[in-house]
């Protein structure tokens, strides 16, 4: 996460809570104009697409998590996620995550892109992972994570995006993301 230190001439910190900041910011434009914007700070996150199987298989079996978000006004489905910790790698959050969410353990984890989720307002990144040679790990969710795994194969989870079942931006950048570029197309060769 990079800010344009030639672009922020002043910051004043409006709340500074446990999962982001806001600050309203007083910014130079690339024109040399001035003026003031609301910004979200984050310290970023890793995703994970869970494969059950090899990525070439026809139709591979992927895990979600079927979780209750209450700014989404109910349960969504996801990729296992989470806010990296002082300490970790990128990586080391993703396979954190998986475990704690998904209950299993990476046997290998491959880097698939990183996002920006919404840059009107916030720097957040969230940094894109697909798990394979997947091992049973201990699953530990938050005291805030209402969650249950939901294994389906990537078919159905495509037919999911389609008909708008799936509508979390991370999740569904990180299923178009692997399906396209990882698993072949999920199959569609």
């Amino acid at each position: 996460m990079t800010e344009d230190r030639r672009a922020l001439m002043n910051t004043s910190l409006i709340h500074d809570g446990r999962v982001v900041h806001l600050s309203v910011d007083t910014v130079r434009f690339p024109d040399g104009s001035v003026g003031e914007l609301e910004l979200v700070r984050h310290r970023g996150a890793s995703a994970v697409l869970p494969v059950l199987g090899s990525e070439h298989d026809a139709d591979p079996e992927i895990l979600l998590v079927r979780q209750y978000r209450y700014a989404a006004g109910g349960d969504i489905y996801e990729v296992p996620a989470g806010i990296i910790e002082p300490g970790e790698t990128w990586e080391e959050c993703a396979e954190r995550e998986l475990e704690e969410e998904a209950g299993v353990c990476a046997g290998r984890l491959v880097k698939l892109t990183t996002i920006h989720t919404t840059p009107g307002f916030t720097n957040e990144e969230i940094h894109l992972y697909a798990a394979f040679d997947l091992v049973p790990g201990r699953a530990r969710a938050d005291d805030d994570e209402f969650l249950e795994v939901v294994r389906l194969p990537l078919s159905r989870i495509l037919e999911m995006v389609r008909a708008g079942e799936i509508t979390d931006g991370k999740t569904l950048v990180t299923i178009l993301y692997g399906a396209r570029f990882l698993l072949r197309d999920g199959g569609a060769r």
